[in-house]
């Protein structure tokens, strides 16, 4: 049974940092392409960032270019996203989500989802 398991998430100020992983299981994680969206209140999905197979390739959304940054452990199964410069328009669940090929952006026809975690960004 496949499970995608996010943690981390949380409560943090204007400026501040979160790292969320996301622990894979059921399925050859070595072998998908990761992804992480997110979905602000009232809003829909929005894809932010991807992470191909090995690791050596990644990319970000304009929203998030040069704050975030994703990064994978195949050995330890685990998705992860660094947060720095948190802004109030951070706020969202975030969801990482899997695909056996690059999925391209606008689209959300994953393989695979999390349950997702909230990141509130509030002084």
């Amino acid at each position: 049974q496949v499970h995608l398991v996010e943690s981390g998430g949380g409560l943090v100020q204007p400026g501040g940092s979160l790292r969320l992983s996301c622990a894979a299981s059921g399925f050859t994680f070595s072998s998908y392409w990761m992804y992480w969206v997110r979905q602000a209140p009232g809003k829909g999905l929005e894809w932010f960032s991807t992470i191909n197979t090995g690791g050596g390739a990644t990319y970000y959304a304009d929203s998030v270019k040069g704050r975030f940054t994703i990064s994978r452990d195949n050995a330890k199964n685990t998705l992860y996203l660094q947060m720095n410069n948190l802004k109030p328009e951070d706020t969202a669940v975030y969801y990482c989500t899997a695909a056996s090929g690059r999925i391209s952006p606008g689209r959300y026809d994953y393989d695979f989802w999390g349950q997702g975690t909230q990141v509130t960004v509030s002084s």
